[in-house]
C-alpha cells in the first residue's frame, strides 16, 4: 500500500463530506477505519496531514470505578465551556461469544443528544492493551475533524493494560476504595502512567484513607518522604509521615509535575471542578517543559511501528509462497524434521528474497 495512491471514488466522497464536519462522515469514517476496510489507511494519510490539535484525555482504572460516569461529567463540562468533546469508549470482547455489550454508552445517555458531543464505542476484538486495535486511529480521526477535546476510556485495567498512555496527552487514573491500597496501586503499574490520581465515589468509607496512602505512596516514590530520618526498627512513623499524607507529593525535580491526588464523586458533580483544573494544569506543563512535544512524537514513532508490523503481517499471510511453506513446513514438524523457529525463519527468508 502506497501511501499516496488515489482513494477509490466512495472514500474520495467521504473524505469531501468528512472536510466539511459533516457528523455522519465522521461515524462512517470511523466504520471504515475500525473494520480496516479497503483504502482505510489511504484515507488516514488524505486526512492527518496537519498534525495533532485536539486536547487527549485518557481515563483509565478497574472495573467498577466509575469512569464512564466521571468521562460523562468531564465532557459535559467541556460543552458549558464551548468546546466539542468526542468521547472513546472501549469495552471488553467476549473471548467466548465474540460479543460485546458497549455499556459505557448506556451510561452516557445523559451526553448523547448533544450534538456537540460525539460518542464512539468500541469492542476490543481481542486487542490486549486496554484498547481496541484501532482505537489510537480513531482517536486520529476525531482529532482531524476538529474535535477541540477528546477523552478515551479503556476497558477496566489490570497490570498490563497500559496502553492508554499511548492515545491520551494527559492521564487520569481512576479507583475507589474498594481498589486497594496504593501498594496495590503501584504494583498494577499504574503509579508510573498517572498524570492525575482520582479517588471515586468518594462517598463511601475508606474513600480518604485510600488518598492519604496515595499520597504517601506518591512521597515515597519521588524520594521525597522520611528522606531526613533513620531507617529503624524502633521508631514511629506514623506520626512524622501524617502531615505528608494530606499533601500531593512535590516532584524530586523542581520542574517536574506534581501528580495531585483528587477525591470525586462523579454521580453528584463533587471534586469536577479540581480535576478539571488538574488537567488544564497539567496541559500548561506539558506545553511549558517540552514534553507535549516528546510525547507526540513517542506517539508517531509508535504508530510508524504499529502501521508497519501490520503490514508487514498482511503481506506475510497474504503471499502464496506463505501458504505453501507453511503447509509442508507442518508436515515436517508433524514427522519431527523441523519445528516451527525453522519453519518461520524459512517463511522470513522467503520473503526477503
Amino acid at each position: 500500500m502506497a501511501a499516496a495512491d488515489p482513494l477509490t471514488p466512495a472514500l474520495t466522497a467521504l473524505l469531501e463530506r468528512f472536510r466539511d464536519e459533516n457528523l455522519p462522515a465522521l461515524a462512517r469514517a470511523i466504520s471504515v477505519v475500525e473494520n480496516e476496510r479497503p483504502g482505510f489507511q489511504r484515507f488516514l494519510h488524505s486526512v492527518l496531514g496537519r498534525g495533532p490539535r485536539a486536547r487527549r484525555v485518557g481515563v483509565t482504572g478497574p472495573p467498577g470505578a466509575g469512569k464512564s460516569s466521571l468521562v460523562a461529567a468531564i465532557a459535559a463540562r467541556y460543552r458549558q465551556e464551548g468546546e466539542r468533546v468526542g468521547v472513546v469508549a472501549v469495552d471488553p470482547t467476549s473471548p467466548y461469544s465474540g460479543g460485546a455489550l458497549l455499556g459505557d454508552r448506556i451510561r452516557m445517555n445523559d451526553i448523547a443528544t448533544d450534538p456537540g458531543i460525539f460518542i464512539r464505542s468500541m469492542a476490543t476484538r481481542g486487542s490486549l492493551g486496554g484498547l481496541a486495535t484501532t482505537t489510537k486511529e480513531v482517536v486520529d480521526l476525531m482529532d482531524a475533524f476538529g474535535l477541540e477535546r477528546v477523552l478515551v476510556e479503556t476497558v477496566g485495567v489490570g497490570q498490563t493494560e497500559l496502553e492508554i498512555t499511548s492515545a491520551g496527552d494527559t492521564v487520569v487514573v481512576v479507583l475507589v476504595p474498594e481498589s486497594g491500597d496504593a501498594i496495590q496501586a503501584m504494583k498494577a503499574g499504574l503509579m508510573e502512567i498517572a498524570d492525575v490520581f482520582v479517588v471515586n465515589k468518594a462517598d463511601r468509607p475508606g474513600s480518604a484513607r485510600l488518598v492519604k496512602e496515595l499520597r504517601q505512596a506518591l512521597h515515597l516514590r519521588a524520594g521525597n518522604a522520611l528522606k531526613d530520618i533513620p531507617a529503624h526498627h524502633g521508631v514511629d512513623l506514623g506520626a512524622l509521615v501524617k502531615e505528608e499524607r494530606t499533601m500531593d507529593a512535590p516532584p524530586a525535580d523542581s520542574g517536574a509535575w506534581t501528580v495531585p491526588v483528587l477525591a470525586t464523586n462523579a454521580l453528584v458533580g463533587e471534586g469536577l471542578d479540581e480535576l478539571i483544573g488538574a488537567i488544564a494544569r497539567h496541559r500548561v506543563w506539558l506545553e511549558g517543559s517540552g514534553q507535549l512535544a516528546e510525547r507526540r512524537r513517542e506517539r508517531a514513532a509508535g504508530r510508524v511501528r504499529d502501521v508497519a508490523e501490520r503490514e508487514l503481517r498482511r503481506i506475510t499471510w497474504a503471499a502464496d509462497s506463505t501458504a505453501e511453506l507453511l503447509e509442508r513446513g507442518l508436515d515436517a514438524i508433524a514427522s519431527g524434521r523441523d519445528t516451527p523457529y525453522s519453519v518461520a525463519e524459512e517463511i522470513v527468508r522467503a520473503l526477503l528474497r
